[in-house]
């Protein structure tokens, strides 16, 4: 027998899913709470959050836990969305979930940071002697706004929607 190279079996999770769903759906009809996800299910939310995490475009960021714990909230969440006669295939439907839980990661944290270096900005004298040191004295030049797209990647978009220059999402 071939062994698989993926780190999950996309059948078995889907028997799985279809099975825990079938739960669901008779709590549902019983007026009894939702089950909990099955050890195997909330493994493969595990897997799917710590493998995403690893790829290129997640992998730099310093709360790639909080980013990691977000999505496997969000799969739990969502669980009982999955419709098996819809798909057969939860790894794809779990790792949207967990891509866009990433994405709304990233987001509250640019905003963090820039209010953040923004406060450091405007007061200057609560600001840690470090930051001075290695921010302030160095970056002269720059404003928080310049520095904060060279550090952390912020786009004119990301300044404007957290300055409150932007159209605010709802």
């Amino acid at each position: 027998m071939k062994k698989s190279t993926h780190y999950i079996d996309n059948d078995h999770f889907y028997n799985e899913m279809k099975d825990w769903i079938k739960l669901v759906k008779e709590a549902e009809n019983e007026g009894d709470p939702m089950p909990p996800v099955t050890d195997y299910i909330g493994l493969c939310f595990m897997n799917i959050a710590e493998n995403l995490s690893k790829k290129g475009n997640f992998v730099k960021y310093s709360f790639r836990d909080e980013m990691v714990s977000d999505a496997i909230e969000n799969c739990i969440m969502y669980a009982h969305n999955f419709d098996p006669d819809k798909s057969k295939n939860p790894f794809s439907y779990f790792t949207q979930i967990t891509y866009f839980a990433f994405l709304r990661r990233i987001e509250k944290e640019k905003k963090q940071m820039y209010i953040k270096y923004k406060l450091m900005e405007e007061n200057p004298e609560h600001t840690c002697k470090w930051f001075k040191e290695n921010y302030f004295e160095k970056n002269t030049d720059k404003t928080v706004e310049e520095a904060l797209k060279e550090e952390f990647e912020l786009t004119d978009k990301d300044i404007d929607k957290f300055s409150g220059k932007g159209k605010k999402n709802k």
